[in-house]
């Protein structure tokens, strides 16, 4: 699924990385521990989250995460955007609940 697709089912407002809004993901992951994605990510997952600090764009960047999707109207910092912009990392934001988020995303196909 393209991350176009994915901002269009959760109605999400893209943040930065507009350009890359062709690229392909092939799962979904909702977390807020890092740790967590650390430890279960495979296969370029989009990551939802409801955590806004520098640490998930860098643990996006380690772990080959080509889309983050705040959850629940989160927003980053211009801090956040930069490092997004400089390691290559869509950003999103959806009104929905990480629970919403990934049932949408799930009932399209996307696993």
């Amino acid at each position: 699924m393209k991350i176009s697709e994915v901002a269009e089912i959760l109605n999400a407002e893209t943040l930065s990385g507009e350009e890359l809004m062709d690229r392909e993901v092939n799962s979904a992951c909702g977390a807020d521990l890092m740790s967590d994605v650390l430890a279960f990510v495979t296969d370029q997952p989009v990551l939802l989250t409801g955590l806004v600090n520098p640490q998930v764009i860098r643990t996006a960047f380690l772990m080959d995460i080509k889309c983050i999707t705040f959850v629940r109207g989160k927003k980053p910092d211009g801090e956040m955007t930069a490092l997004a912009k400089k390691n290559g990392v869509v950003l999103l934001s959806t009104q929905f609940t990480m629970y919403k988020a990934c049932g949408l995303l799930y009932s399209k196909g996307l696993e």
